[in-house]
């Protein structure tokens, strides 16, 4: 499969990955209204800071958080100021290192993936994305 595709692939994953976490999530902490609130509630100190829920262990960075399922899948995103989940091509490309089979994809292949998997994708920001509404 061409470069592109496998990028492609990967960034859908990511996308995958990240809806699934944002369920998981959900279902383990009721109180839960959108994945950027695991930010917040650690803030607060009404959960950790770095725990493991269900499948995965997370860990409160900054602007986000950093998600590691059971098999060593890494999904790392950033939340905006109103919630929307944010991810750069730093966030793809560990993502597919982090793999079962890693997938190691050039900058410029994840940016050719992400800029042809718009309406799916939007640039919130040069270089920043987010899933669509």
């Amino acid at each position: 499969m061409e470069q592109v595709g496998v990028a492609r692939d990967l960034v859908l994953g990511y996308v995958r990955a990240l809806n699934a976490i944002d369920e998981a999530m959900r279902v383990a902490i009721p109180s839960l209204e959108r994945l950027a609130d695991v930010v917040s509630l650690a803030r607060s100190r009404r959960i950790s800071r770095s725990d493991h829920i269900g499948t995965y262990s997370y860990k409160v960075h900054g602007a986000g958080c950093r998600f590691v399922s059971d098999n060593g899948t890494n999904v790392d995103v950033d939340f905006t100021a109103d919630g929307s989940e944010v991810f750069d091509l730093w966030r793809l490309r560990e993502y597919g290192l982090s793999l079962p089979e890693p997938l190691d994809v050039t900058d410029q292949d994840l940016e050719s993936a992400v800029r042809s998997s718009e309406p799916l994708l939007n640039e919130v920001r040069p270089g920043w994305f987010c899933v669509a509404d």
